[in-house]
């Protein structure tokens, strides 16, 4: 339904006000809930590492979770900016044009976003190479062949636990992409208009 309102605006401030809502809406909802998925993930393995600090533990998997929930914060934070983005289309839409964004303000926020994203991503892929170097000083350091399991040290086998950790840090990675690939999307629906 269309009023004779939405009929003032010019069509290129409609299209970019939809997208600006639609976009941001998917962008936000879908980083929401792989920020809750691995932020379950990740709490939990910050209790079971700290049940395990008696063992012999790899230093890379404490730099690793540090840096893997330093990404998670900075989907979090990212999820809110999707969240503004979708303020950002309803106030495109006022009748007031004083209250109406300038494009200068649309380009920064958008700007801001996608680094917000970059930073996220690039945190968390550090955390990810620290992640996946414990795992393979743990895979390396087992002994190959026909060995029996010797359950004195469970901690230097590679345990199904350890590839979890490597799924909610993906989920991370991927929570931060759509948030890049969306605030990508509104610059090129803005830029075109």
């Amino acid at each position: 339904m269309t009023t004779d309102f939405d009929y003032t605006l010019p069509p290129a401030v409609r299209r970019i006000s939809g997208s600006f809502r639609l976009v941001g809406w998917i962008s936000f909802w879908t980083q929401v809930v792989l920020a809750a998925i691995s932020s379950l993930v990740l709490m939990f393995a910050l209790v079971n590492l700290g049940a395990r600090s008696g063992q012999n533990s790899n230093p890379g998997t404490g730099v690793g979770l540090l840096l893997a929930a330093l990404g998670l914060v900075a989907v979090y934070l990212s999820a809110f900016w999707a969240f503004r983005y979708t303020r950002l289309g309803r106030r495109l839409r006022s009748r007031d044009t004083a209250k109406r964004p300038s494009p200068k303000d649309a380009l920064q926020t958008l700007r801001l976003g996608t680094v917000i994203s970059m930073a996220g991503m690039l945190v968390t892929l550090f955390g990810s190479q620290a992640l996946i170097g414990s795992l393979l000083g743990k895979a390396l350091a087992q002994p190959q062949g026909g060995t029996v399991f010797v359950p004195g040290n469970v901690g230097q086998y590679v345990e199904a636990f350890d590839i979890f950790v490597v799924q909610a840090n993906t989920n991370t990675l991927l929570a931060h992409f759509v948030s890049l690939a969306a605030t990508l999307w509104l610059l090129r629906t803005v830029n075109r208009a």
